[in-house]
């Protein structure tokens, strides 16, 4: 039964969050935790019954009904939330399903994890704690998988996840979605959640992860409590991005570059979908960092071919994005971008003003940057000295291979 573990992964980051989310309305938000051991028990269930027994004909609603026998339990157990048996009943609908294979009570379910992730995100939560949470219980993200996206360590992120659900229950946030006032601060948040998550799943090769933060991106973008520039701005900068995925991975089974990527693999449909999503966000008068991520992102969907790309543009749309969102990773970028309007050289001096940065020092993107742009430059054992370093990082073993790959024609 090799393919439990995948589903169970797939059906984690999809159904998870809502679950917690539903769960954490019924016991109350104080509860967070005993709603994400109710889940994560269930998901432990599936494990061991399903390699025996095999998949069950409806897995989704399987999950689903173990969640809420579970949770059952707990109400029976616990003598502060007994009385709620009939909420959890009627929150999980006996785990029936539509048509198209989703929960019969997915509507309820989709506003339960806005409602957490509105939640997660209260000004009483430190920003970082505020992101953290929600990856965590909304996202389905591991520790290891968000102290990736930040750059940090592990135990610093359990640390902030720790503290959050301690504030929760200190202060008493209820899970309820926020006042006219309080909504755009909350909303910017999930915002950049959202963006973590796509980022995590793309660099990953894992498209339920981007898909599932496509899925948010356009909820927040199609309700009328959230909707507006911003938020259609991110979606069409994810849309854009994700219409490249089919093309990532080349026939050989390796990981393609955008130099290497062959065009007519693009998803139209998402880059058509995309670009409309971006003139949406032109309405109003506030230029975000999404939107100026998303004229990038239009920059090479337009372009017939990576050396038809309109290079400066890109550098010029880079310049007002590190005003918009200074950060090393933005400057990384130009300094590519710089490179493909200029010359390796130009690309390596610009890397060079922030390669000390502490967030840079084992980022593998740097290393492996510096290599290509040294290899077409004409050092090549200079790019092998940074592809090998590279390779000694954390990385996925497409990636591996792809450095593996870069190594080789170096030292060729």
């Amino acid at each position: 039964m090799t393919q439990v573990p995948a589903l169970l992964d797939h059906l984690f980051r999809h159904s998870a969050g809502q679950m917690v989310a539903t769960l954490a309305r019924v016991f109350g938000p104080e509860h967070l935790e005993l709603a994400e051991e109710v889940v994560q028990d269930a998901l432990i269930t599936a494990m061991q019954q399903w390699t025996l027994r095999g998949i069950p004909a409806n897995p989704r609603g399987w999950l689903f009904q173990v969640a809420r026998n579970r949770a059952l339990d707990q109400l029976r157990r616990d003598a502060n939330l007994r009385g709620k048996e009939s909420e959890v009943a009627r929150a999980f609908a006996g785990g029936s399903t539509s048509d198209d294979g989703s929960p019969a009570f997915a509507h309820e379910l989709r506003d339960d994890q806005l409602r957490m992730m509105l939640m997660c995100a209260h000004p009483a939560i430190p920003a970082e704690s505020r992101i953290a949470l929600i990856l965590k219980t909304v996202g389905g993200f591991s520790v290891d998988e968000i102290a990736r996206a930040f750059l940090t360590k592990k135990e610093t992120i359990a640390q902030r996840i720790v503290r959050a659900k301690k504030l929760i229950r200190e202060e008493r946030i209820p899970l309820e979605l926020p006042s006219r006032s309080e909504l755009p601060s909350r909303v910017a948040t999930l915002l950049d959640v959202i963006y973590l998550m796509f980022n995590e799943g793309y660099s990953a090769l894992a498209r339920d992860v981007s898909a599932e933060a496509i899925r948010l991106g356009r909820a927040l973008a199609d309700h009328p409590a959230t909707c507006g520039p911003a938020p259609d701005a991110l979606l069409a900068l994810m849309l854009l991005q994700a219409a490249r995925l089919p093309a990532r991975i080349d026939a050989a089974g390796e990981l393609a570059i955008l130099a290497e990527q062959d065009r007519d693999q693009w998803d139209q449909q998402l880059l058509v979908d995309g670009l409309h999503t971006l003139s949406r966000a032109a309405a109003g008068n506030r230029l975000t960092a999404y939107h100026v991520e998303a004229a990038i992102a239009a920059c090479h969907a337009a372009a017939p071919s990576f050396e038809e790309t309109d290079w400066r543009a890109i550098v010029g749309h880079y310049d007002v994005l590190l005003e918009l969102k200074p950060s090393p990773v933005v400057a990384l970028n130009r300094a590519v971008a710089i490179a493909m309007a200029e010359s390796p050289a130009a690309g390596i001096a610009a890397i060079e003003s922030i390669s000390a940065h502490p967030a840079l020092r084992d980022y593998l993107p740097l290393f492996a940057t510096l290599g290509e742009l040294w290899l077409r430059n004409g050092d090549s054992a200079r790019a092998a000295e940074y592809f090998t370093r590279a390779l000694e990082l954390p990385g996925s073993m497409t990636e591996k291979r792809f450095l593996l790959r870069k190594l080789t024609a170096a030292r060729a």
